[in-house]
């Protein structure tokens, strides 16, 4: 009784908690962003006011006239001249949304004008979005004891006590998540799209493999942009491969918070089959991997002594 007790608590904390945080965020969004609304709010109106002064179109057809306009740019068709003549719905653009609707990124840039494309998307999410996580996560089992295992297990034979030996490589992972899919690709953004800084790379960047998807920044839109359709499956492919990184550093967290007792702690769930050694995928090997194993494959595969097998779950708690 008194562990459901401290369990609804918990929950009720966290709430609680949550609810601070948003109002926290709403507060600092509201301060900083208000301002500069209304500064932009004010130019457009003196904008609207010097061009009806020197025109003779009346207010209410310019309104009309903007409505439109404002509309069709939602759906990402735009009236001004340099725009780009290609079509949103070509192969690669509409693979591009495709992939920014299954992996719910959702850029928001793009969207179905009828509505059979919208019941399309409907039906076409409820199979693609599970899929593409089952995806990430046979993938991320498959990139686990290269990326995870192997170095805690060198780590360990190197000397370094276990505990020690996870935080070490879980810092040295995430460095190299930090400059291979957030500062390497803000930089190549920001080469690419004219408008972008390096600044704005890295927010797409985050915005991105955090599956926010904002949408106020969108690779490949720029005006008569070469080799669009090359840089949009590029995008695709860096997204996949982010996504399954975040997946794997999210893997290793909850793997870490396990065995440091953290989850016990605040009475959440575990990391299902915490040892991920014996953890079968679910994409299972062909059936020459089932041939048996040589003599010399055995003696290979021999665990290590106890305290240097490269699992988390040989950290104690001492």
């Amino acid at each position: 009784m008194h562990s459901v007790g401290r369990s609804w608590l918990l929950v009720t904390g966290f709430v609680l908690f949550y609810i601070i945080y948003l109002l926290f965020g709403a507060l600092v969004f509201s301060s900083i962003e208000r301002p500069v609304e209304d500064k932009m709010r004010e130019d457009v109106e003196a904008l609207k006011h010097e061009f009806l002064n020197q025109s003779c179109v009346n207010a209410a057809s310019l309104e009309r006239f903007l409505l439109k306009v404002l509309t069709a740019n939602k759906y990402g068709v735009s009236v001004l001249k340099n725009s780009s003549a290609a079509s949103n719905w070509d192969l690669a653009s509409s693979m591009f949304f495709a992939n920014t609707l299954v992996t719910t990124v959702g850029y928001g840039h793009t969207t179905p004008l009828s509505d059979t494309g919208k019941a399309f998307s409907i039906l076409y999410a409820l199979i693609g979005v599970p899929f593409t996580m089952l995806v990430l996560t046979a993938c991320v089992q498959r990139i686990t004891h290269p990326l995870v295992l192997a170095p805690v297990g060198l780590l360990q034979r190197c000397g370094v006590q276990p505990r020690p030996a996870t935080t070490v490589h879980f810092v040295l992972l995430l460095v190299l998540v930090v400059l291979c899919f957030f500062l390497t690709p803000a930089a190549i953004f920001s080469s690419i799209e004219p408008s972008w800084s390096f600044l704005d790379g890295i927010y797409f960047c985050f915005i991105s493999l955090c599956t926010i998807g904002l949408g106020d920044f969108v690779p490949g839109t720029q005006p008569r942009q070469k080799y669009r359709s090359l840089y949009q499956v590029s995008v695709m492919v860096y997204l996949f491969m982010g996504l399954m990184m975040m997946f794997l550093l999210l893997r290793t967290i909850h793997i870490m918070a396990d065995l440091h007792g953290l989850t016990t702690f605040l009475q959440l769930p575990h990391c299902e089959d915490s040892d991920l050694e014996d953890r079968k995928p679910i994409v299972e090997d062909g059936p020459e991997a089932q041939t048996p194993p040589s003599p010399t494959e055995k003696e290979a595969r021999k665990p290590l002594k106890p305290g240097s097998q490269p699992s988390y779950n040989t950290i104690n708690t001492g």
